[in-house]
């Protein structure tokens, strides 16, 4: 009895001498480890900070106003409440920034219930973002996180785009403080009010002079009730005209089977309709029919297809 109780307390001794060694070795990597999760919760604090937490000051009706070095106005702040807490950023309730350009016209004024300063001079916008651009177009999102920095906006978190009768969701987003052109990065899905879908990488917003444009020149997919058109140099939609390009080599896909080759796609969704059309050479296939033509028009809703302009049909 005594021999097996001699043996335990040597097995004991033997593994907390290892966890000494173990330890000793690792030391610098658990640090880091903890240096990294102290880091990173700092980062949180700017996004999750409780509005319980206890602050220094606070300021109702909160304004301030930013110069260059040339004494020109560059940009103001303004909120319903202030708060400035110890170790941790401002927070700032109920949110409206303005920039202006030289001759100190508004340029741009983006709107959000909650944002935070860092130290660094970021702006961080958190949740839903209005973004209203110098000739007066709005752009609404949402997102965890919003940073407005050095005439740049940007995002690298998951972006949800409000548009009129779509809804877009993206990877990221850019966008520079004086022009309409917003850039959403990424993978991209457009949901159209009308049930269609599209898929695409690197959307472009352009709403410049009164246009509503969504484009881009990565490879897409739109996908309707009962068919799925694949585009391999991207797409141009007008949201004034509702008028959607697929462009390069098109080829549609139907619920039964067959399948229209094409080039630079049309597809006209006013007055609640889905036509397609081209002006290019078209071939359409199915289980007993090749069917060739210059120019080619099919209505999605009634699928009556009409191929027109040399048209050369092999039969079998």
């Amino acid at each position: 009895m005594g021999l097996f109780q001699t043996k335990k307390i040597q097995s004991l001794v033997v593994l907390i001498i290892v966890l000494i060694i173990i330890f000793w070795i690792f030391q610098d990597n658990l640090l880091n480890i903890s240096v990294l999760k102290k880091s990173s919760s700092e980062v949180e604090v700017a996004v999750t900070q409780d509005k319980d937490t206890p602050y220094l000051e606070k300021i109702d009706n909160f304004i301030i106003k930013e110069y260059s070095s040339n004494q020109v106005l560059l940009h103001t702040i303004e909120a319903d409440v202030y708060k400035s807490f110890e170790n941790a950023p401002v927070q700032l309730e109920t949110v409206k920034v303005t920039t202006f350009d030289e001759s100190q016209n508004e340029n741009l004024m983006l709107k959000s219930n909650r944002a935070v300063i860092l130290k660094s001079g970021a702006i961080h916008f958190i949740g839903e973002v209005e973004i209203k651009t110098m000739s007066g177009i709005s752009h609404e999102i949402d997102t965890e996180l919003l940073v407005v920095k050095d005439g740049q906006i940007n995002s690298n978190r998951e972006i949800v785009y409000l548009g009129e009768s779509a809804k877009i969701f993206a990877q990221g987003m850019d966008m520079n403080l004086d022009k309409d052109i917003m850039n959403l990065n990424g993978e991209v899905q457009i949901l159209q009010d009308t049930g269609a879908t599209i898929d695409t990488k690197n959307l472009y917003i352009n709403q410049a002079d009164g246009i509503k444009k969504y484009m881009s020149n990565e490879p897409t997919v739109y996908r309707s009730n009962q068919n799925v058109v694949n585009s391999d140099n991207g797409i141009d939609v007008d949201m004034n005209s509702k008028i959607t390009k697929l462009l390069g080599n098109v080829d549609i896909l139907d619920s039964s089977g067959s399948s229209l080759v094409s080039y630079d796609l049309i597809i006209d969704q006013s007055n609640g309709g889905e036509i397609f059309r081209s002006n290019s050479p078209s071939n359409f296939k199915s289980s007993n029919v090749d069917i060739k033509s210059k120019k080619m028009h099919y209505d999605a809703i009634t699928k009556k297809l009409k191929l027109t302009d040399e048209v050369v049909a092999v039969y079998e």
